[in-house]
């Protein structure tokens, strides 16, 4: 079939191709770029945050309504600690004062050095007595674990005392000496100046992820101290349990806890798996919105092509009677409407394709998105020739099957 004739008919009538390809431009780039956001969104809540099967573990937040002074706090978190431990299903406690994915935290800029007027990193803080890499079955790399001796007992309000060693995750270290072949042994500074705090680095941790979870390196810069902390009034316990024992032990110890305190105790429990939940709520929320707006998009687009078809349908029914009279086939009249309908698309497929890259590159630039991966504009591509070739063949199908003698008839 010659296309010459098929582009001038277009070139006679030119508002009604100018608007579909208009349209099928405008839903391509928003696509495209939907879903990219889409994907990396996804990505990013589906990452790892250390913690092995996450769906083991719990934590509990406990605040005594009798506090007590410090040797009866340090008392207490013991008792509680042994109690946590006592329920049957329970594999490992760690006392903390942090959670991945918990969206609030502890963080501390930490330097290579006193003397630099920057820090090189803002990680997170996470502060134990106990060991979390056996609670949580993070992965050590290098160095090793924190042990008994290690840990300091800090009275908050009286004393400024600091751990003096600490585990960071590969994402500091690489962060802080980006060309050390190992980063076990060397000195690391909460802060910088004569007021830094000093600490020796001992182990280091494949991944954990910080409270805020952060997109890129920054989400797994992450530091740990061991210290037993008093002062707060209110304690944190991260707890493993054996598999398919995860929900009756979380009842079974908010009961250890109450009966350890008479009652007189405030608890709030919450699983590992609906910290991940919270912390991605927004990020689920936004990727949903985004597909049903693609959805929405090709939807409103396949609606355009169908009316623009059938209202050329009946503008050209004595056309197509004559075509037909003169011995054109179906499949002559079904080509040509769906020709016609590939010259539309492809115009604005090439059209959406450079808006693709314009409103990505708006993206990079203000939003700090990656860039767009041409595999979601070849993807895009095919899905509207494709929903443009679904879309007309209804009515270049009834055009098609329009009789020559009604065609032609008189009104």
């Amino acid at each position: 079939m010659e296309i010459k004739p098929i582009f001038s008919a277009l070139m006679r009538s030119k508002t009604g191709p100018i608007l579909v390809a208009v349209q099928v431009a405008l839903s391509l780039a928003i696509l495209a770029n939907a879903l990219h956001i889409v994907s990396v969104r996804q990505a990013v809540a589906a990452r790892p945050t250390g913690i092995a099967n996450e769906e083991l573990v719990f934590s509990l937040r406990v605040r005594p309504l009798n506090q007590g002074g410090h040797e009866e706090q340090l008392a207490t978190q013991k008792a509680q600690a042994a109690a946590l431990r006592a329920v049957p299903g329970v594999v490992s406690v760690a006392d903390t004062i942090q959670v991945p994915l918990s969206n609030s935290g502890n963080y501390s800029s930490v330097a290579a050095s006193r003397e630099q007027e920057r820090t090189n990193a803002s990680p997170s803080m996470y502060i134990t007595p106990d060991s979390l890499v056996k609670t949580w079955g993070l992965k050590i790399i290098d160095g090793r674990d924190f042990t008994p001796q290690d840990v300091p007992e800090i009275d908050q309000n009286k004393s400024k005392d600091f751990p003096t060693v600490a585990l960071i995750t590969k994402a500091v270290g690489d962060k802080v000496w980006p060309d050390a072949p190992s980063f076990v042994g060397k000195k690391m500074y909460y802060g910088t100046g004569p007021e830094a705090r000093e600490v020796t680095v001992v182990g280091v941790i494949e991944t954990l992820q910080t409270p805020g979870a952060a997109m890129g390196a920054e989400g797994e810069m992450s530091t740990m101290v061991p210290a037993r902390l008093t002062g707060s009034g209110r304690n944190m316990y991260t707890v493993r349990t054996e598999p398919g024992q995860r929900d009756r032990a979380m009842k079974d110890a908010e009961e250890a806890l109450r009966k350890l305190h008479n009652g007189k105790v405030v608890i709030r429990a919450t699983t590992q798996s609906e910290e991940r939940v919270k912390r991605y709520r927004a990020d689920n929320a936004l990727s949903w919105m985004l597909i049903t707006v693609s959805v929405l998009l090709m939807m409103v687009t396949a609606s355009g092509i169908v009316g623009m078809a059938s209202l050329w349908v009946t503008q050209r029914r004595k056309q197509i009677g004559v075509r037909r009279a003169l011995g054109a086939r179906k499949l002559d009249i079904l080509r040509y409407f769906v020709t016609e309908n590939v010259l539309i698309t492809t115009t604005g497929i090439a059209g959406g394709l450079m808006g693709a890259l314009g409103l990505n590159q708006l993206l990079v630039s203000k939003l700090e998105l990656a860039r767009l991966p041409a595999e979601y504009m070849v993807f895009g591509a095919a899905a509207f020739w494709t929903l443009g070739i679904a879309a007309v063949y209804g009515p270049a199908w009834r055009a098609a099957s329009i009789s020559p003698a009604l065609a032609t008839r008189s009104a």
